[in-house]
């Protein structure tokens, strides 16, 4: 999967379809994400303790990683993925269609 945690991406498809964000959680085996603020649904949750007393809670659902695109660094607009070995031997992520690197997000 060449999406990452920290990417800037735009959803593609669904009920929030066009809107910017960034991921927030990867889940690499499952091929899927979760976008900052978009795709809740609401969830009825027990009272598990003092502290949690339960009722309904947003949560942010998983997205499939094909309903979203990378936003390309240079113009910010939607892009693929591609790989680039430099002559250092590093492995980076590159945007197909402007060629520039994206840059790794620390977490």
């Amino acid at each position: 999967m060449k999406i990452r945690k920290g990417d800037s991406v735009r959803i593609l498809s669904g009920k929030d379809k066009g809107r910017e964000s960034t991921i927030s959680q990867a889940f690499p085996d499952e091929g899927k994400v979760t976008v900052e603020g978009y795709n809740i649904a609401k969830r009825h949750t027990k009272p598990r303790s003092a502290e949690d007393p339960g009722g309904i809670v947003d949560k942010e659902m998983k997205l499939d990683v094909s309903n979203v695109a990378v936003l390309s660094p240079d113009d910010g607009l939607p892009t693929r993925i591609g790989y680039k070995v430099l002559e250092s031997g590093i492995k980076v992520r590159v945007c197909r269609r402007t060629g520039a690197e994206i840059p790794e997000v620390s977490e």
